[in-house]
């Protein structure tokens, strides 16, 4: 993406949401809602109002039909109601600010997008990133978001935490010991500097592209949304009369 974002089809691609995308989009814009209108988790209207808040109606049926049982799941089940939030995002902030961050031998910026931070009953600060889908918890991204903090929150004791809001699913806390942060923040260091070089590279030769970022095709490819344009892309979407063959074949 940062290699060719300028390029036509991967230009083309990156302004588009997959329907994966557009549900986890809504459903944190959702929960967003939600308690930006704190009342509407006491009414019995709540969902349908938040639905057009979200205006689920232009949404495809897939993405309609998920995104309001998640609604109808949180409605029901509040994770956050009578938290002392210091921030929750509606999901469509952008990039935010860089911390910038100095090693002996190299800086780079750390951008971290959190969903949710609020403070536990002993002064703890709770980071949770909101989940959908079937996808695992993904701990090293805990990890950042712990970095982050050291510099964002730094009177503060974090932890972070993972919540599936599709299917209402808590991950354990993660939390790590200053040595690990600083363990973490050298290995950061050293993914930024070669990942600055892998483009510099990149921008003298194109050609290489493959050989400079080796593919890595699998099961996420199907949520990839470059898998249309990807010639190792494990995920191809078929054709009607594909679909139609295939059917006849497997009968």
């Amino acid at each position: 993406m940062k290699a060719r974002q300028h390029e036509p089809q991967v230009k083309a691609l990156l302004v588009k949401a997959t329907a994966s995308q557009r549900i986890g989009l809504l459903a944190q814009k959702g929960v967003y809602e939600f308690h930006h209108h704190i009342h509407l988790l006491s009414q019995s209207d709540g969902v349908e109002k938040v639905a057009q808040l979200l205006k689920l109606s232009k949404s495809t049926d897939e993405v309609k039909q998920r995104v309001l049982q998640i609604l109808k799941k949180y409605y029901d089940a509040p994770l956050l109601l009578g938290k002392r939030i210091i921030l929750l995002t509606a999901g469509d902030e952008g990039f935010p600010k860089p911390i910038f961050i100095a090693q002996r031998h190299y800086c780079f910026r750390l951008y971290a997008a959190m969903d949710c931070i609020f403070i536990e009953s002993d002064s703890t600060l709770h980071i949770i990133d909101f989940k959908t889908g079937k996808s695992a918890f993904d701990r090293r991204q805990a990890l950042v978001y712990l970095l982050a903090a050291r510099y964002l929150y730094p009177r503060y004791q974090v932890v972070a935490s993972f919540y599936n809001l599709e299917l209402c699913k808590k991950s354990e806390l993660i939390s790590v010991t200053t040595s690990e942060l600083d363990c973490l923040e050298c290995e950061l260091a050293e993914i930024a500097r070669k990942h600055q070089q892998d483009l510099q590279n990149y921008q003298e030769k194109n050609s290489d592209f493959n050989d400079i970022f080796p593919p890595n095709p699998g099961p996420h490819c199907r949520f990839c949304p470059f898998h249309s344009i990807c010639e190792f892309s494990a995920f191809k979407v078929l054709s009607p009369h594909q679909i139609v063959d295939n059917s006849i074949n497997s009968d």
